[in-house]
């Protein structure tokens, strides 16, 4: 399947400068699939080592020296072929399993920048932190998100409606009744490769919702696996709360919903836990909707937290499929837990904040494109008057504002609307609607 990366890991593979390339991402969004599809297409020979249960024999070869010359060497025995530099890519697989293996990436950059390294691990955010022997400026990084509404469009073989979409982004009306119906089945299934493959091939919502579960169930035993049973338990705890949080549509991340007279100071680790893992993402608060950057503004102690994967988030609210596909449903409040989880996802390349007033009027999402401020606002129907929204432009006079909705996509004012089921293409409609934003 298509996944937008692999333009990313071919800009490395012709970078001179190019590092041992670190790609971190939840489990189950695709990374060992897509580095395997990368080496056989770019590359003559794929050299990969998979470190999860690895054998006394690959364990062996990271035991005694490091030196990048011995390493390659031994690993040509192992697999019976040679690995030349810029013909063969070498792929380190759930490489936190063998830390001294993450730490000859160091090794490789300094002393055998020819080779092609790429280590990949699903927890992999959870080993490189401060104060671990992972030296910092050795590597480059990538980060695999599940996949988009883009790549989903695409998986169903719609390859020519996307180059459409994106060289005619005022053209896309009467493309509404496609483009909203598998609206509906993204929410469903959600970005997971193998969640979007079995929804693909079969169409068998049942099969889908069991492959949901069981990454679901992976990510609880990772929880005990990595952890100590005392902070397992936190962690599990957070992780069941987060429906709560949304159902509740709380103006911040409580505690109380986690466990009640629960505190702070007992479950931060717990939340940078799930951070790390990739299963979870922040965003912070911001008071102040008209100063840059934003992120210097923003409240440490107030956030939310969304789940990876809107499909996985739906499965484990227990939202009904029949409500999402249902179309006199779809304005309802179940969706409109899965409209806000919907459009984070989509805008995964931004740093995303939410804004909250004295007064209690909330946006959303508050972002910095290029050297300006948008407030993001998201409603899952068609009614989409919102006096959150106009308190912030009447306060912060924003250049533009963005409205997410079931409404047509179209510029009114300094305020763009732009349909859910539009926002694969928020950027080419951002240079259409509003070019002076977007060079």
């Amino acid at each position: 399947m298509y996944r937008k990366i692999t333009k990313q890991l071919i800009d490395w593979k012709q970078d001179n400068a190019r590092k041992p390339l670190i790609m971190e991402g939840a489990r189950q969004t695709g990374k060992t699939y897509i580095l395997q599809y990368f080496g056989k297409e770019y590359y003559r020979n794929v050299a990969y080592v998979n470190m999860e249960n690895a054998s006394d024999e690959l364990k062996q070869i990271f035991t005694g020296s490091i030196n990048p010359v011995r390493i390659v060497q031994q690993l040509e025995i192992m697999f019976g072929f040679a690995i030349h530099p810029a013909e063969t890519l070498l792929i380190f697989d759930e490489v936190q399993e063998i830390p001294r293996a993450l730490t000859s990436l160091k090794y490789f950059c300094e002393e055998a920048p020819e080779y092609n390294v790429v280590a990949s691990g699903s927890l992999l955010g959870i080993f490189l932190h401060p104060g671990s022997s992972f030296p910092v400026g050795k590597v480059d990084f990538l980060k695999m998100q599940p996949m988009n509404f883009e790549e989903f469009l695409i998986a169903n073989n719609e390859q020519r409606l996307v180059d459409f979409a994106r060289e005619n982004p005022k053209d896309l009306a009467f493309l509404k009744e496609k483009l909203y119906d598998y609206f509906k089945y993204y929410l469903v299934t959600g970005g997971m490769p193998e969640v979007v493959q079995s929804w693909i091939t079969e169409k068998n919502i049942e099969k889908v919702e069991k492959i949901q579960d069981a990454i679901l169930q992976t990510y609880i035993r990772d929880f005990s696996k990595h952890t100590k049973e005392a902070e397992s338990i936190r962690i599990k705890q957070v992780f069941d709360s987060l429906p709560k949080h949304f159902a509740k549509n709380n103006d911040k991340f409580l505690y109380d919903a986690v466990r009640e007279g629960a505190r702070a100071r007992e479950y931060e680790l717990a939340i940078e836990w799930l951070l790390s893992a990739g299963i979870v993402r922040r965003v912070n608060l911001v008071k102040c909707g008209d100063k840059l950057p934003l992120r210097a503004y923003s409240e440490r102690n107030s956030f939310k937290l969304y789940f990876i994967d809107v499909g996985l988030f739906r499965r484990f609210a227990k939202i009904p499929t029949a409500v999402v596909l249902d179309k006199t449903a779809i304005f309802d409040e179940f969706n409109g837990l899965l409209a806000e989880q919907y459009v984070l996802q989509e805008l995964n390349k931004y740093e995303l904040f939410y804004w909250r007033s004295s007064t209690q009027a909330e946006v959303d999402f508050v972002t910095q494109i290029d050297s300006k401020i948008v407030p993001i606002e998201v409603k899952s129907g068609l009614n989409v008057k919102s006096q959150s929204m106009k308190v912030y432009r009447e306060r912060f006079n924003p250049e533009l504002a963005i409205r997410f909705s079931l409404k047509e996509t179209k510029m009114d004012g300094n305020l763009l609307n732009i349909s859910l089921y539009h926002s694969p293409f928020f950027d080419y409609l951002l240079k259409s609607h509003y070019s002076v934003l977007i060079a």
